[in-house]
């Protein structure tokens, strides 16, 4: 029987059995709609305001800043086109990094389309922003920007503190997507100069479907969604009872466990990193220290980053090879791109995102299955036959 072994946190988790725990009440005994004023509807609204209570606590907010939504792509838009909307097109002008999730990437690029003004901002070689390019933008007027905390695909983790600090230097308000490092790395919106902060609980082992928005208190935005006034009047839906306290729940968990889980997961991360690059003409993508315990983002010349997935899938290892979000178009990584590479080489690459239900043996079998399928996809490739022309790649 072939072993099989999760190897796509960053995609996203599986639930925690204490998660579901805590969620089963929610879907037959606790079932009322937290807007009604009689005692099933109290009782869900008590749930929802102690789990706002426990995930604001995590991020040192106050619960009234935090706002629950259906995703972290959901919060993503709210933040940029809740400001937007608010501002008008005369007082708005964002700015974001060239390596964005989708989700802050495509709507910026709509938001330009409607006529706002929308600055993108390079990075360097290993994903981190580039602090010159920063300032000059938010002396060009810059009132949003929005950057994300530790990226999806290569897992670089950006310096918030310095970035909130310089933004408000220049009166900017500052955005952050944290969905991949909430849980993984302490988030304090106060010390971390942050205004706008999206979180998301699938990401943590918690439910698919229930995200938050942490809104500053006098940050105004406008909602997307119109109806009842839920959320503070910022996010209009019947809310989702169970799988706001599976998120509360999830938080709790990863707060407890946080410190003793990211020193495991650091030590595998770390022993996987080094022995896959001595395989030869294979590198790191990324910053090489700063970057997400769990994250080990790989390039291997002369081999495509599909086939690779595919063969490893047939041995039972499911790893990725790129951002789930957008692994089926076929084009570049606009991540990798970014980062100055050629589009030759970032059809090699391979995402391993490792977490909590993995092992030492998981790491033996994907450092014994890895190289053999790497050897085995160059044996085939005509690419392989240019080494003999051009000789091996210098990047």
């Amino acid at each position: 029987m072939v072993r099989r072994v999760y190897v796509d946190y960053a995609a996203t988790t599986p639930l925690d059995p204490r998660v579901l725990e805590a969620m089963q009440p929610y879907f037959t005994t606790v079932y009322g709609n937290a807007s009604s004023l009689h005692s099933f509807g109290l009782e869900a609204r008590r749930s929802i305001e102690d789990a706002r209570k426990i995930i604001a606590g995590f991020i040192n907010a106050e619960p009234e800043e935090l706002i629950f939504t259906g995703s972290a792509t959901e919060a993503n838009n709210l933040a940029l086109k809740g400001f937007a909307f608010n501002r008008g097109k005369q007082k708005t002008h964002i700015a974001i990094s060239s390596i964005e999730h989708d989700s802050v990437l495509n709507t910026a690029k709509w938001l330009e389309r409607q006529g706002f003004k929308v600055t993108f901002l390079p990075v360097d070689r290993y994903g981190l922003i580039d602090f010159e390019e920063l300032e000059k933008a938010l002396k060009r007027g810059v009132s949003l920007v929005s950057i994300i905390h530790a990226n999806n695909e290569i897992g670089t983790i950006q310096s918030l503190e310095q970035i909130g600090k310089l933004c408000h230097e220049h009166d900017a308000l500052f955005h952050t997507d944290a969905a991949q490092s909430f849980g993984k790395i302490y988030l304090d919106t106060k010390r971390m100069n942050i205004d706008l902060m999206t979180v998301n609980a699938h990401k943590i082992y918690g439910p698919k479907g229930v995200g938050a928005l942490y809104v500053r208190k006098g940050v105004e935005i406008d909602p997307l969604l119109h109806g009842g006034g839920h959320e503070f009047g910022l996010r209009s839906s019947t809310e989702n009872v169970s799988g706001i306290v599976g998120f509360a729940k999830a938080a709790e968990i990863a707060e407890n466990e946080m410190e003793l889980e990211v020193q495991r997961l650091t030590r595998l991360r770390d022993r996987l990193i080094k022995s896959v690059l001595e395989i030869e003409e294979t590198y790191l993508n990324g910053h090489p220290i700063q970057r997400l315990p769990n994250n080990a983002n790989f390039r291997f010349s002369y081999i495509e980053g599909e086939a690779l997935i595919l063969l490893l899938s047939e041995e039972g290892i499911a790893a990725s090879t790129g951002s789930a979000c957008s692994s089926t178009s076929g084009q570049p990584s606009h991540v990798l791109l970014a980062l100055g590479l050629k589009p030759e080489e970032i059809h090699g690459s391979l995402r391993v995102s490792i977490g909590r239900y993995n092992t030492e043996e998981d790491i033996d079998y994907i450092l014994e299955i890895l190289p053999k399928t790497v050897k085995r996809l160059r044996g085939i490739s005509p690419v392989e036959a240019l080494k003999s022309y051009h000789g091996p790649s210098t990047h």
